[in-house]
């Protein structure tokens, strides 16, 4: 059974329906990729799936509920996480404090204090500069570390879905390849489900187990990394003309 089922999705802004009739799965401990190009529908799927915008129709699922009509803190609670576009951490509160408010859902559960600061530390040891930087506002950081930030926020809700919107955006091409390979490590060493938006498609497919490229608010194509790099038609739109 797939851990997220998205059928038939439809999503509006206004007058504009961004995101049309969209079908997608993850299955468990997959690193699931969504590629297109700008105003595809990629952000607007997942804002939708975390209860950020209002469905018009279609179904999701997740872990075989239905997430219809729930608002986004119930969703988070249910083991969905976003690290949103933009990253959007908490500006002036210290990375420390970050990191507490990311597992807010579980306090709200009724785990203590005490095991949500230990896992705050076990994580600052997963990202030492976060560490290095644990009492720094969030604003003082660099635009890397304030990525790790995000993901690092978004796993202090033990989630069982880490849904990553363009992680890459604004980064300098040595900070990419450092959140490249922790997003690998953290679906091979930790077995984290992962779906990724990302507009750097030959990076996400290098990663990814699947991918769906979709354009208008639908799903082009979809695939193994290797099935998609076989179509000249996608190579052509979306992977700069060549395989490699």
């Amino acid at each position: 059974m797939s851990l997220l089922r998205i059928q038939n999705l439809a999503v509006s802004y206004g007058q504009i329906q961004a995101v049309r009739g969209l079908s997608l799965n993850v299955q468990e401990n997959e690193l699931v990729a969504v590629i297109g190009s700008n105003g595809a529908g990629k952000s607007t799927t997942l804002r939708a799936l975390s209860g950020l915008l209002p469905v018009q129709g279609g179904e999701i699922e997740f872990a075989g509920k239905s997430l219809l009509g729930k608002p986004a803190h119930q969703i988070a609670g249910l083991g969905l996480a976003h690290c949103p576009e933009g990253r959007k951490v908490f500006a002036g509160l210290s990375v420390h404090d970050n990191l507490l408010l990311g597992a807010f859902c579980r306090f709200r559960a009724g785990v203590s204090r005490h095991d949500i600061n230990r896992e705050a530390d076990s994580l600052m040891q997963l990202f030492p500069r976060l560490g290095e930087r644990r009492n720094q506002a969030a604003q003082t950081l660099s635009g890397g570390e304030q990525q790790m930030l995000a993901i690092a926020r978004a796993l202090m809700g033990k989630p069982k879905l880490l849904i990553l919107d363009e992680p890459s955006m604004g980064l300098a091409p040595i900070v990419i390849d450092e959140v490249f390979r922790l997003i690998e490590r953290l679906q091979k060493e930790q077995k984290l489900t992962i779906l990724l938006v990302e507009q750097l498609a030959l990076r996400a497919l290098k990663i990814a187990d699947r991918a769906y490229v979709i354009e208008q608010g639908q799903v082009l194509a979809e695939g193994t990394s290797a099935e998609l790099h076989k179509s000249d038609a996608i190579r052509k739109a979306y992977l700069g003309g060549h395989s490699t």
